[in-house]
């Protein structure tokens, strides 16, 4: 269920409160007097269902509304749980909910940065080695998931800017991956941590380079996966799933460049490609069937 809080003046409120009664999907309007307002105005609560959301936002975008006027957020339903628009659940879809967290997550924030580093490390000293259990762990932290399924959010949609802003994101932190486990490689040889005469293809992890028809297999469902668990909001459960397409292959480049090697873990490149290639496409895939169910809004993204 999502919430509506909005803030308008004497003029506006009229049409505003036939719009709030008349859309479906709108309950529980609550109207109050707005005090801190100059010259007078109107307080509106509502209660929005998911389905219901992105006609609500288109309508108020055509009177005219400033972004500033208005708050849409989600409130989790306790009890009870009641069908919704179309026999819907209340905790359905909406796409204005999709589009601000693509939004959120297409920029290489501080803290986007500051986990793929750590997730580089984790996953270095995994493939160094041979240590699955590393390497699950790298998956658990990394934080790619969010820019893949951001840069899909703005391929469907039709925004470019988005779409470019969340792919570079994504490109950024693969190398900020490999350039992390290089030099981590590097200096662990350096200091002798290393032992001599290591190259990246002694480590039991050496398949990790190599594309079959599992890794393609493995990437297209992935890219369902991440898709489905960004609407739903589950996108830390199903990271780790994400990860296991990206992260692995780029620890691989990375120690091969500063441990030695990197004549044979050329082909982490071509794996790392295959799989993002595959992610964006079976995600973008997703995305575009969820946006043609029936009993959507049909509000443009």
């Amino acid at each position: 269920m999502l919430r509506l809080h909005a803030s308008l003046d004497a003029r506006r409120e009229p049409a505003f409160a036939a719009l709030l009664r008349e859309l479906d999907g709108v309950r529980r309007v609550v109207r109050q007097p707005d005090e801190a307002a100059e010259g007078g105005g109107t307080v509106f609560f509502a209660d929005v269902e998911p389905m219901a959301a992105d006609r609500l936002v288109e309508e108020i975008a055509a009177m005219g509304i400033s972004v500033d006027d208005y708050l849409l957020t989600r409130v989790e339903v306790v009890a009870p749980q009641g069908r919704g628009v179309g026999g819907r659940g209340v905790d359905g879809f909406a796409w204005v909910e999709v589009m601000g967290q693509a939004r959120a997550n297409s920029r290489p924030l501080a803290r986007y940065l500051a986990l793929i580093n750590v997730a580089a490390v984790i996953a270095a000293l995994g493939v160094i080695s041979s240590s699955g259990i590393l390497i699950v762990g790298a998956m658990a932290v990394s934080p790619d998931l969010l820019p893949i399924c951001a840069t899909c959010v703005g391929l469907v949609a039709g925004r470019r800017k988005l779409a470019t802003r969340a792919f570079a994101t994504l490109i950024i932190g693969m190398v900020v991956v490999v350039v992390t486990a290089a030099v981590l490689s590097a200096l662990l040889k350096l200091t002798g941590l290393l032992p001599d005469g290591f190259r990246v293809e002694d480590s039991s992890l050496h398949n990790l380079v190599h594309l079959d028809y599992s890794t393609v297999l493995v990437a297209a469902a992935a890219g369902i996966a991440a898709m489905l668990s960004f609407e739903t909001g589950a996108a830390a459960a199903v990271g780790v799933a994400i990860s296991v397409t990206t992260m692995p292959a780029s620890a691989y480049l990375g120690v091969a460049i500063g441990g030695g090697g990197i004549e044979q873990a050329l082909g982490a490149i071509v794996v790392l490609v295959v799989n993002i290639a595959l992610l964006l496409l079976t995600g973008s895939l997703t995305l575009l069937v969820q946006r043609n169910l029936p009993n959507r809004s049909g509000a443009p993204v």
